[in-house]
């Protein structure tokens, strides 16, 4: 009976490794597909040709793995094959919607309700478009108040599969001198965004663009002039800024020195999420009065009145806070 025991119990081992090697393996599959079915309509929406070479290189497979890929998704008939070329069908532009909103839906949480860097929202989302449930999408887009744009710029398919306009427009359809509004910070490929997030650029900031080359464009924000080379701006989107332009840097919390008052005026649009509201929660907030007194023997944190009672913030946080 022992025996019969012990090799009852490797049976059921060994069926329970099998389903979950058959069930990460449905999962892997599906991932890809949803994968593909992204970049096919990527390419459409950019009016870029889609290539089996160019739907491996996006999957980082070989060639005859994306063409296996491509033929499940044509039998699915989600997937059209034109000539060279590979095309959506209007089913596969519907599935391929939904992913997207889930993806651009989870970066808009990690923006507002995390504490989750700019440079990690991406790759964050990519993982979760592929688990959240409509049902708990779109209670997601319900808590977030059903944002429009993603904190990149990129417009969040509706429920229905309908997809606001591309905003804005390139930098080349703006000339030297004048003052233009980000509207859309392209985060891919990554490294082309890091520059862009290092140089300080994010949707709803207002620039001045001060100089054109061959190599690129000099862009000026804050009292800040930034080179962005060619490949580099044709991430950004933009266009005419309506605000009265602002010289020099602006003031912030973080260059008044103990004993000194300033008026908040606002809080920098890079401040985002839990950040953001831990500011607005102490009163941080525009038309309050604080004032510097005291910083720590390290110069780092400073603590502040405000409202009666005393904070500490980092400099780091203060430079995000704009006083006059």
């Amino acid at each position: 009976m022992t025996t019969f025991l012990i090799l009852l119990a490797i049976l059921l081992t060994g069926l329970a490794a099998a389903s979950l090697i058959v069930r990460k393996r449905r999962i892997r599959a599906r991932v890809a597909a949803e994968d593909a079915l992204k970049h096919i309509f990527h390419c459409d929406s950019s009016g870029t040709p889609c290539t089996l070479n160019s739907l491996a290189g996006a999957l980082s497979c070989p060639i005859d793995v994306a063409a296996e890929i491509a033929k499940t998704l044509g039998e699915q008939n989600l997937v059209a094959v034109r000539g060279s070329e590979l095309a959506l069908t209007s089913e596969g532009r519907e599935y391929a919607l939904k992913v997207i909103r889930v993806h651009r839906l989870w970066e808009r949480h990690l923006a507002d309700e995390t504490m989750v860097g700019e440079l990690e929202w991406h790759k964050e989302a990519e993982e979760k478009e592929h688990t959240l449930s409509h049902e708990e999408a779109e209670s997601l887009s319900k808590r977030l108040g059903h944002p429009v744009y993603d904190p990149h710029g990129d417009p969040i398919p509706s429920p229905s599969g309908r997809l606001p306009g591309e905003p804005g427009k390139n930098l080349e359809a703006f000339r030297e001198g004048e003052t233009v509004r980000v509207v859309h910070v392209e985060d891919e490929p990554g490294n082309v965004y890091k520059d862009l997030v290092d140089a300080g650029l994010y949707p709803g900031l207002d620039v001045t663009i001060r100089e054109r080359t061959d190599r690129g464009v000099v862009l000026e924000h804050e009292g800040r002039a930034t080179f962005l080379p060619g490949v580099t701006a044709g991430n950004l989107r933009v266009e005419r800024s309506t605000a009265p332009v602002k010289t020099g840097p602006r003031k912030t919390l973080a260059s008044l020195k103990p004993g000194e008052m300033a008026v908040v005026t606002g809080i920098s649009p890079a401040c985002r999420g839990l950040q953001r509201r831990r500011l607005m929660d102490l009163g941080v907030v525009p038309g309050t009065r604080i004032a510097a007194e005291l910083r720590s023997a390290t110069g780092d944190p400073t603590a502040y009145r405000i409202r009666g009672a005393t904070i500490a913030l980092r400099r780091e946080h203060a430079e995000l806070v704009y006083v006059d």
